[in-house]
């Protein structure tokens, strides 16, 4: 890597929000990260100087396997490249994938061969964000603060428009998508000493185990497992995945970075909001400081070049009188007659057109695959993190060449992610 230094961790995180919570968790933990949205060459690694951590925003999740594998194939040369310790695909904390479409069983078999440890940590939970692995089984909250759930019985998750959720044991739920063989280290296990938790991982690899499934109940089981993960990434490059647990367990022995509030808003906020969650319905109603326009969903998603910009003049045209605006797709159930990735990729279009008539300080995106999709239209070549508006919600920096995107501050949020208020928090600050 030249001058830009040894990063001890490569990311790729398979969609734009999670790859920014991955971005603001290894900042938090004090790791110097980057966050490129396509795998970086030489010229930009050097460009970004020395980093601890190097992160790859994609869409993965949102694939089939054929356009998977050839997305993650650079991901795997790059990893080879830096001589990092530990590659993380980055997923969802719920999991949610399928067989045909962002298949965790596919990104492991594109990503194994860069690796020289002959299994996979996979870690099953992010308390901070109210997910629980319990004896292999995945449970999740119900919004931010809300009742936990086994996954496959969660109101949303169960009900994913793409990537529905019907069970919760993460061993079967891999093993359908082809990644057979994952066997679970509960919880209990990390009561022991920490050489005992070794000699556990020790045995289980001897025995011809692929890949370990590690529970998290707790907060402080990450100390243990990012332990354990250190010690066997020092006799080999390892592939983990996960969600941005992976990073917090890796990153125990840094000094976490002070809180940095907020600032308000300088200029108008726009908020895209494509997600369909009763979470993100709840911070639409919520969002007392903007004018809301309700986006026709069916005529979105077909992209016709004549609704997109008669929408963003429509849009512009409020925000270029000082207003703070809110487009959303109506709230409520899914249409099962308008193809999700479909509206998803044509809100991107829709943002880049806003923000090519209107440049703006601040904007903020809600919904996965509508926040992947919305990045990837934009001029832009990297995010920084910022500060975070609430847990799973990140404030970051958009790098471009572009000097009118440049520095443009910007919220991806998941549907399930961030607190009732976030996107007043956008426009009024934390402090």
């Amino acid at each position: 890597m030249g001058a830009a230094g040894p990063a001890s961790i490569v990311f790729y995180g398979d969609d734009f929000t999670g790859a920014t919570d991955a971005l603001g968790t290894a900042a938090r933990a004090g790791l110097r990260t980057l966050l490129f949205l396509a795998v970086p060459d030489d010229a930009q690694l050097q460009r970004a100087g020395a980093l601890d951590c190097i992160g790859i925003a994609g869409a993965a999740r949102s694939m089939p396997p054929d356009t998977m594998r050839a997305e993650l194939a650079p991901v795997a040369a790059l990893f080879r490249r830096t001589g990092a310790r530990v590659l993380h695909y980055k997923c969802c904390s719920t999991f949610d994938s399928a067989p045909e479409v962002g298949s965790i069983g596919v990104a492991v078999e594109a990503l194994r061969p860069a690796v020289a440890q002959p299994w996979i940590a996979v870690i099953g939970g992010q308390p901070e964000l109210q997910r629980y692995c319990l004896f292999g089984n995945l449970f999740a909250a119900a919004g931010y603060g809300g009742a936990v759930c086994r996954i496959d019985r969660h109101p949303t998750m169960s009900r994913h428009p793409v990537t529905p959720m019907h069970e919760a044991d993460l061993r079967r739920h891999l093993a359908l998508q082809g990644f057979e063989g994952v066997q679970s280290l509960p919880y209990l296990a990390y009561a022991r000493a920490a050489a005992a938790v070794q000699a556990d991982i020790e045995t289980l690899v001897g025995q011809g185990t692929g890949a370990i499934l590690f529970d998290v109940a707790q907060q402080s089981d990450l100390a243990v497992i990012g332990a354990a993960l250190q010690a066997r990434a020092q006799a080999g490059p390892l592939l983990a995945v996960g969600p941005s647990s992976v990073l917090q367990a890796l990153a125990q022995q840094r000094a976490p970075a002070a809180p940095v509030p907020v600032a308000a808003a300088e200029g108008p906020v726009l908020v895209l909001a494509g997600s369909l969650s009763p979470v993100t319905a709840r911070q639409v109603a919520a969002a007392r400081s903007y004018e809301v326009v309700q986006l026709d969903a069916r005529a979105l998603a077909d992209a016709a070049p004549s609704h997109l910009d008669a929408v963003a003049s429509q849009l512009s045209a409020r925000l270029a009188a000082g207003r703070n605006v809110l487009a959303c797709t109506a709230p409520g159930a899914a249409d099962p007659e308008v193809p999700a990735l479909a509206l998803a990729k044509a809100g991107g279009l829709l943002l880049a057109r806003v923000l090519a008539a209107t440049p703006l300080k601040r904007v903020g995106v809600a919904g996965g695959d509508t926040s992947s999709h919305a990045v990837q239209a934009l001029d832009a070549w990297g995010l920084s993190y910022l500060a975070a508006l609430s847990p799973g919600a990140a404030l970051c920096r958009l790098h471009s060449d572009a000097p009118s995107l440049d520095g443009c501050e910007i919220l991806l949020k998941g549907g399930q992610m961030g607190a009732e208020d976030v996107f007043e928090r956008l426009v009024h600050g934390t402090r």
